[in-house]
């Protein structure tokens, strides 16, 4: 026997019913209008649809309801009653079935299809007996789904004919929806209310979360202003709504609104929750201009990547300061932007500090550069990145700038060698393409020009495609001399083995094309090493400096009219010794090396007499410890921190303006890194070292022998 199940039932017997009453057919009616109003945007309160009595349809949602009691899945139960709508659509039942399918879909959890049934329903008859309920559970199922804006017209709308515990619960649902649509003003007034509302402990503390939820998520600060200063202070959110304006007048760095806001909030509510935050808050304020003349914070990275950097500059600050009553108090910035901010603040607000050196990171440094030109503290950073100094008149740089080196080798090689024509070559990364642009840009300033610019992947490691294009051998066919002299072998030569080799030889032949002086290369010696035997397969000569080398390659090549050319780099070339003593870039590029130029920032062997002493006293104090020589990031820590500590002894700056106006007024400094100075955009200037390579190592280029020129910081 075949069992029907209740819904099937009340299917089957639909159908019979639909079949015999013979209704009219349904006009089309839409589930939602897009306005966001569930009844779908009627004035007038009348139904869009007549709904009449049929006998036929209330028999079939008699059976629905039946069925729907015995039938255990509410989802199955409901579809029983849509059944009755679409048999009926324009009755009395079809819009009862609509209401009962949506309260048993919302019952499920289905808001979906709960909302879809009610917007339905409410469209075809807003004053439907139980529209109050059809709205809210609308609004509701708008609510779970994600349609914040609908939910939050409809629960504002109910709850403000709404009373007691039900007008309460409706808006917080209504607080809820608005945060959902992005409408954080009408959030916080709703929450403020609710505040004031709440009588309990339990609701009191539960409506100060919601509240506290509200103002530290998106709530925008006029917005927070105008409904404090509409509150009583004994308004229970009074308390959280000036707080976070206290908070926010500290991070506008507004000192006087933010000391007038906490001490109020202090008097009125000293019993407060916040009130020791409050307190700290304050006591940071005030002594944000409380300085200690003898404290100097640094900022370096002495944990994460980058700690080794952090290290070396530190033993450098440490060794200039050795001897001294300054304080010196470091705070590590672990690579991190946000902590680099926190410790100036921390430097400022909590040490006292008259300065602060550091950081080296580019987002570190840019990152304390804002907070310290907020707080008026001077930082003196050792980023190389570009511009830094124009974020404010507080912020200072001593460090080595690509474009600091760029300006000295296109002054050395054009004012002082008299080279005028260049070619680059330089790897497709920023720092080669940065360095190359300047150069460039140094050259045409200077009357100089540039004849060819080749670029090449960053882990290249052989180069003859970039030297045979730097002197025309990659593209003969657009060579005249090349296309004679092919057509010179095709008329001379009939046999097509002949005719091959003599192809050959006749492009092997072709001379290269040097229209260029100099060749500025803008990258490591490790790569320049490679480099140099490729320029030379191609004919270029590097390596004759001295005229007796220029003789021997004369011999050896029989020509009498030879074109030298001169590598220029940058302190990237500068190498560590290898086993022989010398540095590696001689000994693994050889002579193809020999009589190149480049560029730093600092050079161990100098024998300029500041350097000389900052070396002896860095390999006493450290040698034994580390097993090497200082380099550059040593070499300027120390110089920043000499600096700062000259002044401190001398000037005797007692507020961090003064000591502002004495690094921007310091001239002539003499220390590791060179004679220095500060320009008018706070940027260290001061002669570069200029280092010569030949066979026996690299040497300094003396002032006399540049004329006094070493370019200086940009």
């Amino acid at each position: 026997m075949d069992v029907l199940s209740p819904v099937r039932r009340v299917l089957a017997l639909t159908l019979a019913l639909f079949l015999t009453a013979c209704p009219k057919s349904s006009s089309h009616v839409r589930p939602d209008d897009g306005s966001g109003d569930p009844s779908g945007g009627t004035s007038s309160g009348r139904p869009r649809v007549e709904a009449k009595k049929d006998p036929a349809a209330d028999a079939a949602l008699a059976q629905a309801v039946e069925a729907a009691a015995r039938e255990q899945d509410p989802k199955r139960a409901a579809e029983s009653f849509l059944v009755v709508r679409k048999a009926y659509p324009e009755t009395t039942a079809s819009q009862e079935a609509l209401y009962r399918a949506g309260v048993l879909f919302y019952e499920a959890e289905d808001y979906v299809n709960a909302r879809k049934s009610f917007n339905e329903l409410l469209f075809e008859n807003p004053i439907y007996p139980q529209a109050q309920d059809v709205k809210l559970k609308l609004a509701r199922s708008a609510l779970e789904v994600g349609a914040y804006r609908d939910a939050y017209q409809t629960l504002s709308s109910l709850a403000e004919r709404a009373e007691g515990a039900e007008r309460l619960k409706l808006l917080e649902d209504a607080s809820r929806a608005a945060q959902g649509a992005g409408l954080y003003s009408s959030a916080l007034t709703i929450e403020v209310e609710l505040a004031e509302e709440a009588k309990t402990p339990e609701a009191q503390a539960a409506a100060a979360k919601r509240l506290e939820q509200v103002v530290e998520g998106r709530a925008d600060f006029v917005d927070i202003a105008r409904v404090a200063e509409g509150l009583s202070p004994r308004h229970p959110a009074w308390p959280i709504l000036t707080f976070k304006l206290a908070r926010i007048y500290y991070h506008l760095r507004d000192w006087t609104r933010l000391e007038e806001t906490l001490n109020r909030f202090l008097q009125e509510a000293p019993t407060s929750a916040f009130a020791p935050q409050a307190k700290e808050l304050l006591a940071r304020a005030t002594r944000r201009v409380e300085v200690r003349p003898r404290t100097v914070g640094v900022l370096l990275p002495m944990t994460g990547r980058f700690k080794p950097i952090g290290e070396a500059v530190l033993r450098g600050v440490q060794l200039a300061l050795n001897g001294s009553d300054i304080e010196l108090i470091v705070k590590d910035t672990q690579g991190e932007v946000n902590l680099a901010g926190q410790g100036v603040e921390q430097l400022a607000f909590d040490e006292g500090a008259i300065a602060v050196l550091g950081p080296l990171v580019p987002d570190e440094a840019r990152r304390a550069a804002l907070v310290s030109e907020e707080l008026q503290i001077p930082l003196l950073t050792m980023a190389r990145q570009e511009g830094i100094t124009g974020i404010g008149p507080y912020i200072f740089r001593n460090m080595l700038t690509n474009s600091a080196q760029a300006e000295a080798i296109a002054e050395y090689a054009l004012n002082v060698r008299g080279i005028k024509r260049f070619a680059l070559l330089y790897p497709n990364l920023s720092y080669g393409v940065e360095l190359a642009n300047t150069f460039w840009d140094e050259v045409l300033k200077r009357g100089g020009v540039v004849r060819g610019a080749e670029t090449y992947s960053h882990d290249q490691t052989t180069f003859t495609n970039e030297a045979k294009k730097l002197v025309g051998r990659y593209y003969l066919e657009d060579r005249a001399d090349y296309i004679e002299g092919v057509r010179e072998v095709n008329s001379q030569e009939q046999d097509a083995f002949r005719r091959r080799k003599a192809m050959e030889k006749m492009k092997s032949g072709v001379e290269p094309v040097v229209d260029f002086d100099g060749i500025f290369i803008p990258d490591d010696w490790k790569r320049v090493s490679l480099v140099g035997p490729a320029l030379a397969v191609e004919d270029i000569i590097t390596n004759a400096c001295d005229p007796r080398d220029l003789e021997r390659i004369r011999k050896t090549t029989g020509k009498r009219d030879l074109k030298t050319v001169t590598l220029f780099g940058t302190n990237l070339w500068n190498s560590p010794k290898g086993q022989s003593g010398l540095p590696e870039l001689v000994e693994r590029g050889g002579k193809f090396v020999t009589c190149s130029v480049f560029v730093d920032g600092f050079f161990i062997d100098s024998q300029r007499p500041a350097t000389r002493k900052f070396v002896q006293a860095f390999r006493t104090a450290y040698k034994a410890e580390t097993g090497r020589d200082p380099g550059l990031l040593e070499a300027i820590g120390y110089d920043s921190a000499l600096m700062v500590r000259q002044i401190i002894e001398k000037a005797r700056p007692a507020s961090r303006g003064a000591m502002r106006d004495a690094l921007a007024h310091l001239k002539d400094f003499e220390g590791a890194t060179g004679r220095t100075s500060f320009n008018e955009q706070r940027e260290a200037i001061k002669p570069l070292f200029l280092l010569s390579v030949d066979s026996k190592g690299v040497k300094e280029i003396t002032p006399e022998a540049t004329g006094g020129t070493g370019g200086s910081g940009s």
